[in-house]
């Protein structure tokens, strides 16, 4: 089973984080806009199930993907199934009215401008984003990709090169969770 482990911290200065890692070795590609559309199920209460469903486009591709529930209090790590949906303009709107059409609501919508960057860090290859998120702020995610059995060593990586960027205040919700709670506090 594919797990996503994950860690996201909020960032001050993004660009300061971008020079770290290329003088770490790293080379950021420029920013690329985002839009991923959330949606609720028609059955089951994501929220209290702590699932996701979104649609992704960014660079004119689009994805399908569903993040089951967070397995750890530390970090965000989930089975992640990410599926690419046919190429074209017109592809996200089809994909939304599909799932329209079986019951499914959209939730919200969140846009961000990121940057990527992939460090090898103990041996594993770290995906790593820089995001400046609408309504949110600047945001660090690390990432890396691992089956049941190594997850332990994962999230050992991830801690480390956190450390070593000196990242902190790592957060567990999602961008989708931060949006809503923000929308609707008083």
């Amino acid at each position: 089973m594919r797990m996503e482990v994950e860690m996201k911290f909020p960032v001050e200065d993004i660009t300061a984080v971008a020079a770290q890692l290329s003088a770490l070795g790293a080379e950021v590609t420029p920013a690329q806009e985002e839009r991923d559309l959330y949606y609720a199920h028609p059955a089951r209460n994501f929220t209290q199930t702590d699932e996701a469903l979104r649609i992704r486009q960014k660079a004119g591709r689009c994805f399908l993907t569903y993040k089951g529930p967070k397995i750890d209090p530390t970090t965000k790590t989930r089975r992640e199934i990410d599926l690419p949906l046919p190429e074209g303009p017109d592809a996200f709107a089809a994909w939304d009215e599909l799932l329209q059409a079986l019951g499914f609501r959209p939730v919200a919508e969140v846009r961000k401008l990121r940057q990527k960057a992939f460090l090898v860090w103990q041996g594993y290859r770290v995906e790593i984003s820089l995001d400046e998120v609408a309504e949110l702020g600047s945001f660090v995610e690390l990432e890396l990709v691992s089956d049941m059995a190594g997850l332990e060593a994962a999230r050992s990586v991830l801690t480390d090169l956190a450390d070593r960027l000196d990242l902190r205040q790592s957060e567990r919700r999602s961008y989708l969770e931060l949006l809503l709670e923000k929308r609707a506090a008083p």
